[in-house]
């Protein structure tokens, strides 16, 4: 299903009583709304969340205007989630959600009492850098291998013939989709694996943009991993197996200061983890597929990586 909330948000804009207006949107769309808040901003009944609503209800909408004026987003996304349904094999019911966010993630997954939900937040896709919403500027074009990556997810996360750890963290918690939970008990492995494939989707979803555009790298970004790529695959080895959310954040957050990106002495790219698990998926991904591999346990992978040196070797 298809749910644009972006209309109900500008006539939140729009009311006489913003204010009102939103904890009476947020009500109406409470299960959703929160569990966005909770996964990728912050608790939103915190004294800290007042200031954060307060921002987003003054700030500068003209180029989220200027995009629905100039672009279908919903035709976008709907051929987005018509396509990965096809690609990726998706069978169980799955959410697309367009909305707009705090200024935090541009895009992400859900699983809301076992149904995943992958989500776009439009302030980051009007082609235009906002610093009043934190809006990253990115092409409209993008917002279609974006929530293909999101719906990737949610297939890892909630396909009956998935073997990935977070398949079985999301049924330990009750069908519930915890992206804090999961950093704690998730292997580093299984981590750089579900954003790997995830990257490996968007590329067979929404093909024709350079590899940069699918990781959220800039070419000078990708060009460092690469370079640093022998290095971090030595160094990473030892943690592959364990679990801890600094690692999570480490390898694949975004924001982090240099000190907590700092490995064997060297200081890692940001988000260096989604090039990584997109290197350490793809000899699978050959193998028997994307949708094949997004069901796959983390030990398919490393089987896998094991023949395709074996056979350079050879």
């Amino acid at each position: 299903m298809l749910l644009d909330l972006v209309p109900e948000f500008l006539d939140v804009l729009a009311a006489r009583d913003p204010r009102g207006a939103w904890d009476a949107y947020r009500w109406r769309h409470r299960p959703l709304l929160d569990a966005y808040w909770r996964n990728y901003v912050l608790d939103p009944d915190d004294a800290q969340a007042e200031p954060l609503v307060q921002a987003v209800l003054r700030a500068d909408r003209q180029d989220l205007r200027h995009l629905l004026a100039t672009h279908d987003v919903e035709a976008i996304a709907a051929d987005a989630a018509g396509r990965a349904r096809s690609v990726l094999g998706i069978s169980r019911g799955t959410d697309v959600v367009l909305m707009v966010g705090m200024g935090a993630a541009n895009a992400g997954e859900l699983v809301l009492d076992g149904r995943g939900v992958a989500f776009a937040c439009l302030e980051h896709f009007t082609g235009r850098a906002n610093p009043t919403t934190d809006g990253l500027g990115l092409p409209p074009a993008l917002l279609a291998p974006w929530l293909a990556h999101e719906l990737a997810h949610t297939v890892r996360y909630t396909a009956t013939d998935s073997a990935s750890e977070l398949r079985r963290l999301v049924l330990d918690a009750g069908g519930y989709y915890d992206f804090w939970e999961t950093g704690r008990r998730a292997t580093l492995r299984e981590l750089l694996l579900n954003e790997g494939l995830a990257v490996h989707a968007a590329q067979a979803v929404a093909p024709g943009f350079p590899l940069e555009a699918y990781l959220g790298f800039s070419r000078r970004q990708l060009h460092r991993v690469r370079e640093l790529e022998a290095f971090l695959r030595r160094a990473l080895a030892p943690d592959l197996d364990r679990c801890g959310l600094g690692l999570r954040l480490r390898y694949l957050g975004g924001g982090l200061p240099p000190s907590a990106r700092m490995v064997e002495g060297r200081v890692i790219p940001e988000r260096a983890g989604y090039y990584l698990g997109w290197r350490m998926a793809a000899p699978l991904v050959r193998e028997v597929g994307i949708a094949g591999a997004l069901r796959a346990a983390p030990a398919a992978f490393t089987e896998a990586e094991a023949r395709h040196r074996a056979v350079q070797s050879a």
